[in-house]
């Protein structure tokens, strides 16, 4: 019996570098079954799978979950800060910028 071969991408980014690894691969394939035949665990040896969540196509999965053809798997780095305290944080320098600098506009 013949496997069908459906092709997937195995993508994860730095800020400085991104790969996105495109592969074929048997059906029935998991998400970590693709990653680990892709290469990309040598490639960038800072992933790890227990610790680094993923997703197809940005929609959060669980490496046991089996691929489809055109799938994209994607390895996410944690993140460095909240982003809703960013938001917070931006959202406040937004103010006193406001406050300071007046509208910007001349008055006729």
């Amino acid at each position: 019996m013949v496997t069908e071969r459906i092709p997937v991408e195995v993508a994860f980014a730095l800020p400085d570098e991104q790969a996105i690894l495109p592969l074929e691969v048997p059906e029935g394939t998991t998400a970590e079954e693709a990653i680990r035949q892709s290469g990309i665990l040598q490639r960038f040896p800072s992933i790890d799978l227990s610790k680094n969540k993923i997703g197809i196509f940005g929609r959060l999965a669980r490496l046991d979950s089996v691929l489809r053809p055109g799938d994209r798997v994607e390895i996410y780095r944690p993140l460095i800060a909240d982003p809703k305290e960013a938001r917070r944080k931006r959202a406040r320098r937004g103010k006193a910028m406001k406050k300071g600098a007046g509208s910007g506009t001349p008055k006729r």
